[in-house]
């Protein structure tokens, strides 16, 4: 049988990725045990989180875990984030030598704290800096840049053709359009119609974003569209076998059953485990939290555990409360 086009590799300038499901940067959640958790469940790429273009934070704790690749499926991809050209340019130079092989840029996160430094989406106000911004990364180093973003800052005043234009004129190999604008911030429904015009309009491949939540969502995404890709976000928070689910119906047309409590309790262990000896014991017993919690989303008594579980402060004592939990727990 043929594969679905979604599940065909696909070329970024001279890399070559996996599949066209795509897992999106997300700051705090897509650190390197969980880019490798959705790899092995089928995700073909998986963009590291946003790492800030400040030369000072470079050999930050924070910064140094982001930009941790061991053990990663190639082709690394390492997202920056800043709004002055040289410090981006050498922040894409930074990453190269760290190992990345695509460097993406980031045009499209709406946090206040990213945006009042006129970084992320705040960058979408001003074309002529965002031009200067991809010019520098693009020549800066050898390998391909890719640049993700939103359909513009404000509702009415989205401008994502024009940048678009800009992306492709200055050499960027690969656009990711989230369809809301920086005021949506993750408010109201995804709107793709900008972005099947923007794959109208270009040659470089296109990857779809925002509210893509099930097998059934990444199929119509990609049929209204058009674009090359599509990439999951939130909606792989706590069920990174979203991969596989959207494999097996783009080949099959049928949907799989979910995890059985059995096959929960592995991943998740599995998942902590990973956590723990990336982390260690302080960082990784904290970090791990919010994972348990996604994990555990429409299990019965799963307030109560959690309340329980926010308590352990140790790797050990956290590991055995969910293991214990997920032993006997049912789904509401």
């Amino acid at each position: 049988m043929k594969n679905h086009p979604l599940l065909t590799p696909l070329q970024i300038g001279n890399e070559t990725i996996a599949n066209r499901l795509i897992l999106a940067p997300m700051a705090g959640v897509t650190d390197n045990p969980f880019r490798r958790l959705c790899r092995a469940y089928g995700a073909g790429h998986a963009v590291s989180e946003m790492m800030t273009s400040d030369a000072t934070l470079f050999a930050h704790n924070k910064t140094l875990y982001r930009a941790n690749f061991d053990g990663e499926i190639s082709p690394i991809s390492a997202q920056i984030v800043g709004s002055e050209p040289d410090k981006l340019a050498e922040s894409a130079r930074y990453q190269v030598a760290n190992g990345a092989k695509i460097i993406d840029i980031n045009m499209g996160c709406p946090a206040k704290k990213v945006c009042k430094k006129l970084a992320g989406s705040a960058l979408l106000q001003d074309v002529d800096l965002v031009k200067k911004l991809l010019e520098a990364v693009v020549n800066a180093v050898d390998v391909p840049v890719t640049l993700k973003t939103r359909l513009g800052f404000e509702n009415g005043k989205e401008n994502i053709l024009t940048v678009a234009k800009i992306a492709e004129d200055v050499g960027i190999q690969a656009l990711t359009i989230h369809g809301r604008t920086r005021e949506d911030k993750y408010l109201g429904q995804a709107r793709y119609e900008l972005i099947g015009e923007v794959k109208k309009m270009l040659n470089i491949p296109i990857i779809a974003n925002g509210d893509i939540d099930s097998p059934q969502k990444a199929k119509a995404v990609y049929e209204m569209t058009g674009a090359d890709a599509v990439m999951i976000g939130r909606s792989a928070q706590g069920r990174p076998w979203i991969f596989k689910e959207i494999h097996h119906y783009l080949q099959t047309g049928e949907l799989l059953p979910n995890p059985t409590i059995d096959e929960l309790r592995e991943i998740v262990l599995t998942h902590l485990q990973g956590l723990y000896a990336f982390y260690g014991e302080y960082s990784g017993c904290r970090i791990a939290r919010k994972h348990i919690a996604w994990y555990t989303t429409g299990i019965a008594n799963s307030n109560a555990f959690r309340q329980a579980m926010y308590g352990e402060e140790t790797t050990a004592g956290q590991f055995a409360v969910v293991d214990k939990f997920l032993t006997t727990a049912v789904y509401d």
